[in-house]
C-alpha cells in the first residue's frame, strides 16, 4: 500500500477515536474547543502512524493536517480560491503520490559541482532525473560538450521548463516522463535530487543500466546499498554531492 493512501486512511481511522477521547473529555468537565479536537484528531492519528511503522515524516504531517484544515476553515477564503490552490499544487506535485519524490530545488552551487566532476574534452551527456524547473539542465546546457537533458513526471514543471528552454533559445531537452522507463545506459552522468524512499530503486536500476565509466550523482540523500566512491560539498556546511563510478 502506498504511503499516502496508508496515512489517509489512518487518519479517517482516528476520527471515530476523536470522537469517543472528546465526549470522554467533555464528560470528565474538560472544556473542548473545535481547535482543541482539531489537536487530539492530530494527535491520535499521528499515534497510529507511529503504531503502523511510517516514516517519521508521515506523524508530523498527520499530526498538523487537522490543526492545518482548521486553520484554512477560518479563513472565509471562497471555494474557487481553494480550487485553484488545488489545481496548482496538483499538477506541480503530480507525481509525488506515486513516487515519494517531492519538488525539491537545487541551486547554482550544486550546478557548478556537478559540471566540475565532467570531463572537459568530448562530449558528454547528462540526464537530471526529476528536473524540477529546469534549472540545472539549462544550466549545463550553456556549457560547451555538454548534451544536457531533463525528465520530469509532474507536468506544471516540466511545461514550464520547455517554455524556459524554448524561449532562450536552449538547447537542453526535456522529457516529460518517468525515469524508471528511461535507460540509463545512454548518459554519462545520472543526477538525482530525490528522496530517501526512492534512493534504493534508483540503486537498483543504476546497476543494471548503468555502463562502465559512467556517474551516478545523488544530492543529499545516501543509497544504502554501497558508500559513494567520492562526497563533494557544494556549499560550506552544507548537504553533499555523493558520487559512484561505475
Amino acid at each position: 500500500m502506498k504511503p499516502a493512501v496508508a496515512a489517509l486512511l489512518l487518519q479517517v481511522a482516528a476520527f471515530p477515536l476523536t470522537l469517543v477521547a472528546t465526549w470522554l473529555l467533555a464528560t470528565a468537565g474538560v472544556p473542548m474547543s473545535y481547535l482543541a479536537v482539531a489537536g487530539l484528531q492530530g494527535a491520535i492519528a499521528a499515534g497510529l502512524t507511529w503504531w503502523r511503522g511510517l516514516a517519521s515524516w508521515w506523524r508530523l504531517i498527520q499530526l498538523l493536517f487537522p490543526l492545518a484544515l482548521f486553520g484554512a476553515s477560518q479563513l472565509a477564503v471562497p471555494p474557487p480560491v481553494f480550487l485553484a490552490a488545488f489545481l496548482f499544487l496538483l499538477v506541480l506535485y503530480w507525481s509525488t503520490y506515486r513516487t515519494q519524490v517531492p519538488y525539491y530545488p537545487s541551486g547554482r552551487a550544486v550546478w557548478h559541482a556537478v559540471a566540475g566532476l565532467l570531463p572537459h574534452a568530448g562530449t558528454v551527456r547528462v540526464i537530471d532525473i526529476g528536473s524540477g524547473l529546469g534549472g540545472m539542465v539549462l544550466d549545463l546546457a550553456r556549457r560547451p560538450g555538454i548534451e544536457a537533458t531533463g525528465i520530469e513526471l509532474a507536468p506544471l514543471p516540466w511545461l514550464v521548463s520547455r517554455l524556459r528552454a524554448a524561449l532562450g533559445g536552449s538547447r537542453a531537452r526535456f522529457i516529460r516522463g518517468d525515469y524508471d522507463k528511461l535507460d540509463f545506459a545512454g548518459y554519462d552522468l545520472v543526477f538525482a535530487y530525490l528522496s530517501p524512499a526512492a534512493m534504493d530503486a534508483l540503486w537498483q536500476k543504476a546497476v543494471r543500466e548503468m555502463r562502465p565509466g559512467a556517474l551516478l550523482v545523488s544530492y543529499e540523500f545516501v543509497i544504502d546499498a554501497r558508500l559513494p566512491d567520492r562526497t563533494v560539498y557544494p556549499t560550506m556546511g552544507g548537504p553533499a554531492l555523493y558520487i559512484w563510478h561505475f
